[in-house]
């Protein structure tokens, strides 16, 4: 992928770019996780749910919320990011209520599109905390709001869109790049030997990654959520420049489930960091880059396995943090509502590591899954209309390619 360097939007940015709506309140829509030890169980039925696992099996993957009084930090994080936008929005004079749903937890879906029709808001703007395209971290929470919409039987009385996948955006790498500088230099200090990075992210399905992104187009790894990381790393790289100095990195993968037949992304992060010592490399950086903040997976599979690993092989080991609320972070996000709402400050749609920002709207055939016992993929939002083009890249001059 080529970075975009200019200050104005460019064509293929425009081009996938949905026109400006007088929206009238955001929702941060996540996850979600247990607020307590009752909670933990019911939690993950939802998330497993026509999977058909017991609860004795439900019971031996809830260690790590368990060991965390059954309390997943995610919550607490998604409402300091919630509160954070509120403030950032009204200092830039912007009136939006921010409200949080989620996938899995109270305040569900449906019950905050209830809430939001009460209150009178007929035009909903969506933010999911997910920064890259596949089906669990893009068109799932489309399916969330289509699905909820005709739970509620709103479908016909309320508009609702959704914020692209930000990758690709400066406010969002940069805190990464910032905090990776400073990891290397603490290495350095408790090691004279060669340092590893390594970029993070959740493994998925090879049949998801495969689907990620328009089928067709065609991505780096065959996957758009794939190659969006390794634009994304690849651009954290060069921001942090000498400190990267004769330090190799390289894209791993953590929190796989499944049955150990299915094919998931891999290298595992716990194996590539044993693997380490023979190679020579006494300290490891690991920047989890495929996630917003420092919820449950990063917190019980990064802090507390993968560093085990670091020290059963004998080498150092920094975690670096997420973008969390890093005001950065948070401006960048405004800058996407600013962008949908059409306000005379919104600032130029600009890719920091892509050809052209992502889709507003997203093409038919993007990250489609559909799930066991249905014919086709569950409803929608935010969906380009079925049979047209789509913009696909730039050609020589600059121009708009269709495919």
């Amino acid at each position: 992928m080529t970075e975009t360097r200019n200050d104005q939007t460019n064509a293929l940015s425009a081009a996938r770019s949905a026109r400006p709506h007088d929206f009238q309140a955001l929702i941060l829509s996540s996850f979600g996780g247990p607020e307590g030890q009752e909670d933990v169980i019911p939690f993950l039925r939802n998330v497993t749910r026509g999977r058909g696992i017991p609860d004795e099996r439900l019971e031996e993957v809830a260690t790590h919320y368990r060991a965390n009084g059954g309390v997943s930090p995610i919550n607490a994080q998604n409402r300091a990011l919630r509160d954070a936008l509120e403030a950032e929005l009204r200092r830039r004079g912007i009136e939006l209520p921010v409200l949080l749903a989620n996938r899995n937890w109270d305040p569900y879906v449906a019950d905050v599109l209830r809430e939001c029709h009460e209150r009178g808001y007929t035009d909903l703007l969506v933010m999911a905390t997910s920064a890259y395209s596949g089906y669990s971290s893009c068109r799932q929470y489309r399916e969330d709001y289509g699905v909820g919409l005709e739970e509620t039987g709103l479908q016909d009385v309320m508009h609702v869109e959704k914020i692209r996948q930000y990758y690709d955006s400066e406010g969002f790498l940069r805190p990464y790049a910032r905090k990776l500088r400073d990891s290397l230099q603490a290495l350095r200090s408790r090691t004279d030997g060669p340092l590893r990075v390594l970029f993070t992210t959740h493994s998925v399905p090879m049949t998801d990654a495969n689907a990620a992104g328009p089928q067709r187009m065609d991505f780096e790894g065959d996957s758009a959520y794939v190659a969006q990381h390794l634009a994304a790393a690849r651009w954290i790289v060069e921001q942090v420049g000498e400190e990267m100095a004769d330090v190799e990195w390289e894209l791993v993968y953590q929190s796989r489930s499944g049955p150990p037949s299915m094919p998931w992304l891999e290298p595992d992060i716990c194996d590539v960091i044993e693997s380490l010592p023979e190679q020579g490399v006494t300290g490891v950086a690991v920047v989890p880059l495929g996630f917003v903040s420092d919820h449950m997976e990063v917190l019980w599979d990064l802090d507390t396995e993968a560093r085990d690993a670091a020290a059963e092989a004998r080498i150092e080991f920094e975690r670096i943090p997420t973008a969390g609320t890093d005001p950065e972070f948070v401006a960048a996000l405004v800058d996407l509502v600013e962008q949908r709402l059409g306000t005379p400050t919104a600032p130029p749609r600009i890719s920091a590591c892509s050809r052209g920002t992502w889709f507003d709207e997203c093409a038919p055939d993007c990250c489609v899954k559909v799930l066991h016992g249905r014919d086709e993929p569950r409803p929608t939002i935010a969906q380009r209309p079925q049979g047209g083009p789509i913009p696909v890249d730039l050609d020589a001059d600059g121009g708009v390619v269709l495919r």
